[in-house]
């Protein structure tokens, strides 16, 4: 990935690059983009180059793998590896298709749950007010 937009605005290119160059060094071809300030972040990538470079020998990081599973995209490269025809590829991609709001509303319940047991616990981790000084006579 390649940070590109201004400061405190970031939006990344995914990018095909040597593993020795540097994060924001040379590239041989911008492959798609991530937008993570958008909600949903969104992530966009040309799927015939993606799997172009995947199929010369290219290995994502764990950052692009896992945009690659939010969209379906690494899925869809793992259903073509193992030989399946274009017919199963698309009726296992519109099963993960479908079931995509479900696991969306499950971790927005997670998320939800997780912030209340942390403002609970902030609560009562809080310290009491100190007890007034004695009054000098």
């Amino acid at each position: 990935m390649r940070r590109v937009g201004k400061k405190k605005m970031p939006i990344y290119h995914i990018v095909a690059a040597d593993s020795r160059a540097a994060r924001n060094g040379t590239f041989l071809e911008v492959l798609g983009r991530y937008d993570p300030r958008q909600n949903p972040p969104v992530i966009t990538a040309s799927e015939g180059r993606v799997f172009y470079w995947l199929k010369s020998g290219a290995r994502p990081t764990d950052t692009v793998r896992s945009l690659f599973r939010r969209t379906g995209l690494w899925l869809r490269w793992n259903l073509t590896r193992r030989g399946l025809d274009e017919a199963r590829i698309a009726t296992e991609l519109e099963k993960w298709q479908m079931a995509q709001p479900l696991k969306r509303q499950r971790e927005a319940t997670r998320r939800a749950k997780h912030a209340a047991i942390r403002k609970k616990a902030k609560k009562t981790a809080a310290p009491e007010t100190p007890p007034a000084p004695p009054a000098q006579a």
